[in-house]
């Protein structure tokens, strides 16, 4: 064994034993496995710093444990054709949406839906009937009384504001969370 690679991981990864089982205890629903599940984590972590030592450790930890959770609820979830008698039963979700997932998608929606407000009103009607409602073209242009290449023109423009504004707003968020001249205290208390 590699004794530099011990006192790492004795002073690094085991001063977050604490920070790791409190997350696998909220987010783990099989309590008597915590104990495995952190196990398994010291030994992915101890793998992986043999090859290289991460800068930012609690980090790691907690990435290793989720990835980790998430092989054993998908291998939880692989059922034997031949053991089951019931077609039906195999129709399974295979992710479930995470509580994180969730408030993210509703967050990337409330951004949309800013950003296709704030498109001319046509542009937005167009965009809408077109992506949203899914008609075709020409069904829009006869629906609102304009040409086919107008209506066309006013989705190409539309699309290209939709994603000015939220790729914009993406970089904005970025590069917010990645100044320079912040520190990573100052970026997690939003300084």
């Amino acid at each position: 064994m590699d004794g530099t690679l011990d006192t790492w991981f004795k002073r690094e990864v085991l001063s977050h034993e604490a920070a790791l089982m409190r997350y696998l205890r909220r987010v783990w629903p099989a309590r008597d496995e915590v104990e495995d599940l952190r196990q398994e984590v010291y030994i992915r972590a101890y793998e992986a710093a043999r090859r290289s030592r991460p800068a930012a450790v609690r980090p790691f930890l907690l990435t290793i444990a989720r990835n980790l959770m998430a092989d054993r609820q998908r291998r939880a979830r692989i059922v034997s054709i031949e053991a089951v008698s019931d077609p039906d039963a195999l129709n399974i979700l295979v992710e479930e949406v995470s509580p994180e997932r969730r408030v993210g998608a509703w967050q990337d929606l409330k951004r949309a839906i800013r950003a296709l407000n704030q498109l001319p009103p046509k542009c937005r009607e167009v965009v809408w009937l077109k992506r949203v409602e899914e008609l075709p073209i020409k069904e829009i242009a006869d629906r609102l009384r304009i040409s086919v290449r107008t209506a066309e023109n006013q989705v190409f423009r539309g699309m290209q504001a939709l994603c000015a504004t939220l790729f914009s707003d993406e970089q904005a968020h970025f590069e917010s969370e990645h100044r320079p001249d912040q520190t990573a205290t100052e970026r997690q208390h939003g300084e």
